[in-house]
């Protein structure tokens, strides 16, 4: 299990782990490619949860590395198939497994950690490439999770969608993939990062991330980086390798009690600003450490999760609206948004 920095908190991926055995299943028949089917059942009859199975559990596969292993959807029948950046971290090379028994050479060819999604070219052609929901799931539909937590290849939970735009409290100091995200009570595993949520009419509606596990007091809590971000982020990555996200230049902290008290803050929401970059979109605005934001483009921030989830709607060079409370003053300055720079 790969921990965040938030101890209540674990990513859904690799698990060090034996490599077990590939469940036998009939091979996988062609299939166009997700630009060809998106969108194409948007309105289309609902499956039962066993033929929603036998529709995807082809487009799933299991990603080995030698760190253990995780999940991976096939993108394109080219055998190009989308992941979790922290599956793969550190490899440039894995092993693709697939619901027909078949394993195969796999190389990383493109990561974004800042959604924490890659892409795997695996050594094989003809694959079904899996079918992306082109919109948001709505609140209390059904939700298929199918993946390998704990190394249980071909695995298959249910539940719905609990919530959508969800922030994991305290992600922000150590990870900025996990805001905006697709929450269900769909049973999430180590494991199952980078597999499918599945709806009711066998489109991927998200990419499984993270889940808050049983000893942090939850019940079902599972998160999944919704389709239209996967597939953006997906095409971007097709293209040149890597993933355009808005910068702001500056970086948010929790406002505790304790910093409230010591800046006479009358309470705890907003982002506090702990240091901006020199040269960056927020300090040629004007934004100084010590600022609090309280709202970008009219849209109420209450935590630095808020403010990553806000930018994460922006493209570089929009110009945007950020409310900045300095001690007993408050001001809307403009500030023109950039590319994030190469690391």
């Amino acid at each position: 299990m790969i921990a965040t920095a938030v101890s209540a908190l674990a990513l859904a991926g690799c698990v060090g782990l034996p490599a077990p055995t590939a469940t036998e299943s009939a091979a996988p028949s062609p299939s166009p490619t997700p630009s060809a089917r998106a969108g194409s059942a948007e309105q289309g009859e609902e499956m039962s949860i066993p033929d929603i199975v036998r529709s995807v559990q082809p487009s799933v596969v299991t990603i080995f590395t030698d760190g253990g292993l995780g999940s991976g959807v096939v993108y394109h029948e080219d055998g190009l198939i989308l992941t979790n950046e922290h599956v793969v971290r550190g490899n440039t090379g894995v092993e693709v497994a697939f619901a027909d028994g078949r394993r195969v050479d796999g190389t990383v060819t493109a990561t974004d950690p800042i959604t924490d999604l890659a892409l795997v070219q695996a050594e094989r052609e003809d694959l079904p490439a899996a079918e992306f929901a082109s919109s948001l799931p709505v609140i209390g539909e059904l939700a298929v999770v199918i993946g390998s937590p704990l190394g249980f290849e071909n695995t298959a939970t249910s539940g719905i969608v609990s919530g959508l735009h969800r922030e994991i409290p305290g992600s922000a100091s150590s990870s900025q993939s996990l805001v905006d995200l697709i929450q269900t009570d769909a049973a999430i595993s180590p494991g199952n990062s980078g597999g499918a949520v599945v709806n009711g009419r066998g489109q991927i509606i998200g990419i499984s991330e993270a889940y808050i596990p049983p000893s942090a007091g939850a019940v079902a809590l599972g998160f999944a980086i919704p389709s239209p971000t996967a597939t953006e982020v997906a095409e971007e990555l097709i293209e040149d390798g890597t993933a355009d996200h808005a910068f702001m230049g500056l970086v948010p902290g929790a406002i505790t009690p304790q910093i409230a008290e010591q800046l006479s803050l009358s309470d705890t929401t907003g982002a506090i600003v702990l240091s901006v970059s020199n040269g960056g979109p927020a300090a040629a605005a004007g934004i100084r450490p010590g600022d609090v934001v309280t709202a970008i483009e009219g849209e109420d921030i209450g935590s630095p999760e808020d403010l990553l989830a806000a930018l994460r709607q922006q493209d570089p060079g929009d110009r945007v609206g950020v409310d900045v409370r300095r001690g007993d003053e408050e001001q809307t300055l403009d500030v023109t948004l950039t590319d994030r720079p190469a690391a």
